[in-house]
């Protein structure tokens, strides 16, 4: 079973913020109060944290789905749903985080630095704030959105000074044991260090961290051995120091032939730029302070082959110590030497000048929308799709089973100006519209979904706007319908002009009987038309 993990991937979402309520109060003697729907709690976010007592990634290596609480949703008498809750994620210091293409996204150094890797959704506000003084009741509140998601991946780059890098065997960590008081696996076989050791080394005034990497070999770019995949332990380092075997048993090993290998892979291995310094660059491993230590020693063939090929690693330029772990020969000069190279390296950063980003302020222009709407081609047929943060929140919040929300979701639209744009690039009714992307709401763009639903009487949750047009006449049949009314009310009068000249009624009682029986048909006819609009 695996005991350290120092990369994993992780799949982290936020929760989905609660909805809000329909509800109107009342009370005694007040049956209609007024809307009291409460507004939806907020949904947790995840959030990771640097902490000392972390010095692994394991958990996550078992549990690699990680989720923040949900919203609860709003109540009556005017409550408010409770926040879910936040999901805290404690990460070891030096912790990069990144997403499935490789961009950094944070690097994580320092106790108590945190980084939202994913929000929470807000919550939906209930009919009591979206009441105004001209939509006093509403029928409907606005839904919960999902909390944002995202795949990332978890590198831990430990924070050292002075890396060990070597051949297996070479005596690394019992370097670092004679050095500090870490106590690493140590064994008379290859491969014994399977993950980095920390340790902590204290020369004069002077404390510093040591990493000792699992041994390189070569072609360990290409994927061989261990070492390569640890390398990103020693990114941090100031300094490295070649740990190599004067008393090897292979015949064709040598110091000199082990370090020419060793600076070969250091070559192929890519420094993230993540640790650009403060000038902006990223040295290389082989660019950085480098010291040679000589191992072994204690044995007469070590020190035999120490002596041989000391004189070619001076002339190279590198600073050279014969050392020994066993007997701890020369580790107090070494531990002198690298807090030498430490001190150079603090003091180098504390005196740069910091390096602060720029605030830059980008307001948005006056005329800058805050959609945008393309023109596209499926089935042949045009297609209008509308992308934008608010729109597409908007669609998400709306309740498509309430009909007055879906004709406030028409009244957001129209008032942010989508459907004007929607008449300048030339659509038209009918035309299909999708907001938001692949899997959008798609529907067919009707233009006479304007605004002032708050000026239409219809029961609570329902909108004229949506009836269907069959049962709503149109203008054409009211002008109809209006002259129809009118042609009658002529041959009415016609026909009692003609009875009155062909003198077939000349009392005065028979001609008002007469004219209230028109009256009375024309007061009919005026009822019927009434009641078909």
């Amino acid at each position: 079973m695996a005991s350290f993990v120092d990369r994993v991937v992780l799949h982290v979402s936020g929760g989905t913020g609660g909805h809000g309520c329909v509800s109107v109060h009342s009370e005694k003697f007040k049956p209609l109060g007024g809307p009291d729907g409460g507004k939806g709690g907020d949904g947790g976010s995840v959030t990771f944290r640097v902490s000392d007592q972390t010095t692994t990634l394991l958990d996550f290596h078992h549990a690699p789905h990680r989720r923040g609480g949900n919203g609860q949703p709003g109540m009556g008498d005017w409550r408010d749903g409770k926040d879910g809750n936040s999901l805290i994620l404690e990460v070891p210091d030096g912790t990069v985080i990144k997403d499935r293409n490789g961009n950094v996204l944070a690097d994580l150094v320092g106790i108590g630095t945190e980084y939202v890797a994913a929000a929470g959704g807000l919550g939906g506000l209930g009919n009591n704030a979206l009441s105004s003084l001209k939509r006093k009741a509403p029928g409907f509140a606005l839904l919960g959105i999902a909390g944002s998601e995202a795949d990332i991946v978890l590198e831990l780059k430990s924070i050292a000074d002075i890396a060990l890098v070597g051949f297996p065997s070479a005596g690394k960590s019992s370097l670092i044991a004679a050095m500090s008081a870490a106590r690493p696996k140590i064994a008379d076989y290859p491969f014994t260090t399977l993950i980095p050791n920390l340790g902590v080394v204290q020369a004069g005034d002077v404390r510093f961290t040591m990493a000792d990497v699992p041994g390189l070999i070569e072609g360990a770019s290409e994927g061989k051995g261990l070492g390569h995949n640890f390398l990103r332990h020693v990114e941090r380092c100031a300094a490295i120091v070649h740990v190599l075997d004067c008393a090897a048993l292979e015949a064709d090993r040598d110091p000199v032939t082990d370090l020419a290998v060793i600076e070969r892979e250091l070559d192929q291995y890519d420094v993230d730029m993540s640790f650009a310094g403060t000038d902006g660059d990223v040295v290389p491993l082989n660019a950085r302070p480098r010291l040679i230590a000589l191992n072994k020693v204690d044995s007469p063939d070590g020190r035999d082959m120490a002596g041989f090929v000391r004189s070619d690693l001076e002339a190279r330029g590198y600073r050279v110590f014969e050392v020994s772990a066993a007997s701890h020969e020369g580790l107090k000069q070494l531990g002198f030497a690298m807090a030498e190279i430490v001190t150079e390296a603090r003091k180098a950063l504390a005196d740069a000048p910091v390096k602060a980003t720029p605030v830059v302020l980008r307001p948005r222009a006056v005329n800058e929308s805050s959609f945008t709407i393309r023109r596209e081609e499926r089935n042949l047929s045009p297609l209008f799709r509308v992308r934008g943060e608010k729109p597409e929140r908007w669609v998400e919040q709306t309740d498509f089973q309430n009909e007055e929300a879906i004709g406030y979701l028409a009244d957001r639209l129209a008032k942010a100006g989508v459907e004007k744009e929607l008449f300048r690039i030339g659509a038209t009714p009918g035309d299909t519209v999708v907001i938001g992307g692949e899997h959008g709401m798609i529907f067919d763009w009707e233009p006479t979904m304007m605004g002032g639903a708050e000026h239409l009487a219809a029961p609570r949750g329902t909108d004229l706007r949506l009836l269907d047009l069959g049962d709503r006449p149109t203008r054409a049949q009211k002008r109809e319908e209006q002259q129809d009314r009118r042609d009658a009310k002529a041959a009415a009068r016609a026909e009692l002009e003609s009875e009155r000249k062909a003198g077939i009624w000349t009392e005065t009682s028979t001609r008002k009987a007469e004219e209230a029986r028109v009256v009375a048909a024309e007061v009919a006819a005026d009822d019927t038309g009434a009641a078909q609009n």
